[in-house]
């Protein structure tokens, strides 16, 4: 039995009602909010918080492959996947690959690891999709479009949701499009687009596993696909003659918006959530033609995932963003990185351990824990006498400061020193925060970011932010 064993999703703190970009281009506008990544937040750091949450009380040594799905990838050339693996501290010997360039490269991801796991290659296979998609200002997109993404473990032990069965669709078809150079996505006419892509690919493909397995729409309980718009979304229910209870009444489009390539195993995340078992899921994604269907049914171990951090926590864990001029800037809309730092690829290379997997190190002689790494111990001087220890993800906040001259898409720059949970101390900025609201004291957790781009490449580490309520 191969099926999903985790999962773990990621949306960010920051909504943005759409009443306010109504404001800044005139009042039509769609009800409701999206999700807005902060200005250090991209489609690669949102995966790695769901892979983390996902990751959760689970050996990352026993992962044998990570699979990076998004449309919206840092590097053009670059596997995104290889540094997500290797923030998240799994072994170097596994596969990583990237699904990019549509839609549907989170259930593409799905099946290729899926695939894997049945065919004997591999035990365990992470799938991690995220997007943060920009649309023109002032167009529907930009009210559309959510930042987000959600992580899968697909293996075949301790299975909480098994795949039973999968059918595709591939047709060649123009609706949206983004070229290398544009910096926006580019859309075809809506009514035809959504008429005779969406609503039709979709309908045909949910009716197709359903014929493939000789099932009715009457043995699933819960149909699942994302879609481009509330009223693309209900042409499908209504094409599809669903009762009512065996869809979402809202597939996230007015909390969290379109996730793109992440939005289908946001939606089974979410739907994972409040699943039975014994109940069957049918899972359907979209993309330019290109459309998964997913078979899956629910087994007990379900009951097992229940504590873990997937939708519904960050449903509620919000901040609202009222200034449409600050969204432009943590887009990059508006003005571009003030600072040209140094970077080292060589550095990067050479202190990987320490800057992405947080790796300290503890005296053999005298237990005392160093972060950043140390050769000769701060207590007892012992040389080279010590073991990797990882630094502890959470801590209070000791003493800290803020800066109003560092040239920041969001001032004033917070600094603190924090005293880590279980030892060491971490010195660094804060981040999805109101500067106003710090103190000493306040919890506080390690999140991976964006830090800035030097030498023409990204540049990650890990910042601050208050604790979150799981």
């Amino acid at each position: 039995m191969v099926g999903i064993t985790s999962y773990g999703a990621y949306i960010p703190k920051y909504r943005l009602g759409r009443d306010v970009i109504a404001k800044a281009w005139g009042p039509r506008f769609i009800s409701g909010e999206r999700s807005v990544a902060n200005h250090d937040e991209d489609s690669l750091t949102m995966s790695v918080e769901a892979a983390l949450n996902c990751l959760q009380g689970i050996d990352p040594k026993a992962v044998d492959g990570l699979i990076f799905a998004s449309t919206t990838s840092p590097y053009l050339e670059k596997q995104a996947s290889t540094l997500a693996a290797t923030v998240v501290d799994l072994p170097v010997e596994i596969f990583t690959a990237d699904q990019l360039s549509s839609l549907r490269a989170g259930t593409a991801a799905l099946k290729s690891a899926m695939d894997a796991v049945k065919g004997g290659s591999a035990k365990s296979i992470l799938v991690v999709a995220g997007d943060s998609r920009r649309g023109e200002p002032g167009s529907d997109s930009e009210q559309l479009f959510g930042d987000g993404a959600a992580g899968l473990m697909v293996g075949s032990t301790a299975v909480a949701a098994s795949i039973e069965g999968i059918y595709s669709l591939s047709e060649e078809f123009m609706d949206a499009w983004r070229r290398q150079d544009d910096a926006f996505l580019q859309k075809g006419d809506a009514a035809f687009t959504q008429a005779y892509g969406y609503a039709r690919i979709v309908k045909n493909c949910i009716e197709g596993i359903l014929k493939k397995y000789e099932m009715k729409a009457s043995d699933i309980s819960q149909f699942i696909f994302p879609a481009p718009d509330g009223r693309a979304y209900a042409r499908v229910i209504k094409s599809l003659s669903l009762s009512p209870g065996s869809f979402m009444e809202d597939p996230l489009l007015t909390t969290v918006g379109d996730t793109g390539a992440a939005a289908p195993l946001l939606l089974l995340i979410a739907g994972l959530e409040k699943a039975k078992p014994g109940e069957r899921i049918l899972l359907c994604s979209y993309g330019a033609g290109n459309s998964d269907a997913f078979l899956l049914q629910v087994t007990p171990e379900i009951e097992r995932l229940k504590e873990k951090r997937g939708v519904t926590s960050y449903l509620s864990y919000k901040k609202p963003l009222t200034n449409y001029e600050k969204f432009l800037k943590f887009q990059g809309t508006l003005s571009k990185e003030p600072l040209i730092p140094y970077s080292s690829w060589a550095l990067l290379w050479k202190e990987k351990k320490q800057n992405l997997q947080l790796y300290g190190t503890r005296c053999k002689k005298c237990g005392t824990f160093a972060y950043p790494r140390r050769r000769v111990c701060q207590k007892c001087n012992a040389k080279d006498e010590y073991e990797d220890a990882k630094l502890p993800r959470s801590g209070k906040i000791y003493t800290f400061a803020k800066d109003h001259l560092y040239p920041s898409p969001d001032p004033p720059t917070v600094m603190a020193v924090v005293d880590m949970d279980g030892g060491g101390r971490f010195y660094g900025q804060l981040t999805d925060c109101d500067p106003a609201q710090v103190k000493i004291g306040m919890p506080v957790e390690l999140t991976f970011r964006r830090f800035h781009q030097g030498d023409g490449f990204y540049n990650y580490f890990w910042k601050l932010r208050p604790q979150e309520k799981s």
